[in-house]
């Protein structure tokens, strides 16, 4: 496919983090109200790097109109208190946002008490597991505080953002939350997609880490990608790898990654095991902080489909092949 023209600039804010592939990504999109998509990590390093990549292109944090947020990950509004510090913007977030950071920490705890036991948690793993939970909702409202976000975004509606019609797609999986966005920038249909449709890798399911809805992710990252497969962008802009002109591939690709870890899941069960163990055996017994919620969650999604069995034992839940 020809590429056409870009006529309103984007420019990239990468910040560094410490997990593949090196970076988070922002974009500058250079409208009629410069709009800030996502804000990077936080810190004083990365507000610095926030500052100086915005003085390069003749821009500071005070220019910048709105805010919109594509998911409340760490990495993602970690330099939105620097720019609600400079600026009044408009700031955007998805809706799903404002309940989770109302969650009442000790019932979060408990539920992810509950979740860690099941998936084979015990002893300082499981009191791990739910410390970073707690924490994690603490620390994620203390950086995206949800008074003041101006306008809570819902999946399947158009938003006038920057003087520019802008669609909001739901694409949970990844995060329970997330939104996708698809705007004309000129002449070129561009989706700036957070986390998802990134062009090295399929990004993980974490959706609710272990708390409520953690059995659903696969499920739900399999609709995120239906809907986002009815979409033809000329440009990709993800928060991770580099802006790709490939989504179809990219779609695909997760879709395919989603099929093969169902299947290895499946084969990972020559005897009974559980979540954990699984994890264990994917990572080789380093830490699997991130990969014990999308375990979860595939055995899950593999029992509602039929594909395995499961049993309770004293609060621990031990998979087996039909």
């Amino acid at each position: 496919m020809a590429q056409r023209e870009r006529a309103v600039p984007v420019h990239r804010i990468e910040f560094d983090v410490d997990w593949p592939p090196g970076h988070a990504a922002s974009y500058l999109i250079d409208c009629e109200r410069p709009t800030l998509v996502d804000a990077g990590m936080p810190g004083a390093d990365c507000e610095t790097r926030l500052r100086e990549a915005l003085a390069d292109i003749d821009y500071e944090p005070a220019d910048i109109e709105n805010l919109v947020l594509t998911h409340p990950h760490v990495d993602h509004i970690g330099q939105t208190n620097t720019v609600l510090a400079a600026a009044d913007p408009t700031v955007y977030a998805p809706v799903g946002v404002r309940e989770r950071f109302a969650r009442d920490a000790n019932d979060l705890a408990a539920v992810v008490r509950e979740n860690a036991t099941r998936a084979g948690l015990a002893g300082d793993e499981r009191e791990r597991a739910i410390d970073m939970a707690v924490e994690s909702l603490e620390r994620n409202r203390d950086l995206l505080p949800p008074a003041a976000v101006d306008v809570w975004i819902e999946g399947g509606e158009t938003y006038e953002v920057g003087g520019t019609p802008v669609e909001a797609l739901h694409t949970p999986g990844h995060q329970a939350d997330h939104c996708c966005f698809s705007v004309a920038l000129g002449d070129e249909r561009a989706l700036v997609a957070g986390d998802m449709a990134i062009e090295p890798f399929r990004p993980v399911t974490l959706h609710t880490g272990l708390d409520r809805g953690v059995e659903e992710a696969i499920g739900m990252f399999y609709g995120a990608l239906d809907r986002l497969a009815s979409l033809d962008p000329d440009r990709v802009y993800p928060g991770h790898g580099p802006v790709h002109t490939d989504f179809e591939h990219t779609i695909e690709r997760d879709r395919r990654s989603l099929d093969r870890l169902l299947d290895r899941t499946v084969e990972a069960l020559d005897e009974p095991r559980t979540a954990a163990d699984i994890a264990d055996q994917r990572t080789g017994a380093n830490d699997t902080t991130y990969i014990l919620p999308e375990t979860v969650a595939a055995l899950a999604h593999l029992e509602s489909v039929d594909r395995i069995e499961a049993e309770l034992d004293d609060g621990v839940v031990r998979y087996h092949t039909r």
